[in-house]
């Protein structure tokens, strides 16, 4: 169940709380941490998000994964969460925190989809391009590969998408096609 505006207020408290304890480090490497967990696992969360499973039952699944792998901060946050019967928003707070921190410390998430995957040349030519345009920021990359693209790539970042892939373009003829306004004038 989405709930952005909660899951925002926890992230945020998570933020001050380890920015005054001068952990937002390593609070940050557990949210990147759990947050690939989530992605990696969904049985994980939907296990989380169940009504059936009991909280305490949750407790120790969490326990189980997180025990020596976060920060003492990071699991009394999840302790924390668990008690209030929050578990079910984990991976959205944390995905609220990242893009918190990210805010915080000027950083641009940049996705770049190719049809293979991308050359190292390829993806300094086109962060180039990008830090061209946004100079102040500081980039978190991702790739992605789809094989529907054809060729060419797609960039997202800031809400802005730039589609230079060949399947675009296919789709761009294909409408030029069906609206040709030639066609009706004969008829």
């Amino acid at each position: 169940m989405n709930n952005p505006r909660l899951a925002g207020r926890y992230a945020k408290s998570l933020l001050d709380l380890a920015t005054e304890q001068n952990q937002i480090a390593a609070v940050y490497a557990d949210m990147k941490w759990l947050d690939s967990v989530c992605k990696s696992n969904p049985d994980f969360v939907a296990v989380l998000s169940s009504p059936i499973i009991k909280a305490d039952k949750k407790q120790v699944i969490l326990k189980a994964v997180t025990d020596g792998r976060v920060a003492t901060l990071t699991g009394a946050f999840i302790d924390l969460l668990v008690r209030k019967t929050r578990e079910s928003n984990l991976h959205e707070i944390v995905n609220a925190f990242i893009d918190q921190y990210n805010t915080l410390n000027n950083i641009q998430k940049v996705k770049i989809t190719t049809a293979s995957p991308l050359t190292d040349t390829l993806r300094e030519e086109i962060m180039t391009n990008v830090k061209a345009a946004m100079p102040s920021k500081t980039f978190e990359i991702e790739t992605a590969v789809k094989d529907e693209l054809i060729g060419g790539f797609i960039v997202e970042t800031g809400g802005q998408l730039v589609d230079a892939s060949i399947l675009r373009d296919l789709k761009d003829i294909q409408k030029q096609f069906m609206d040709n306004e030639f066609i009706h004038k004969i008829r």
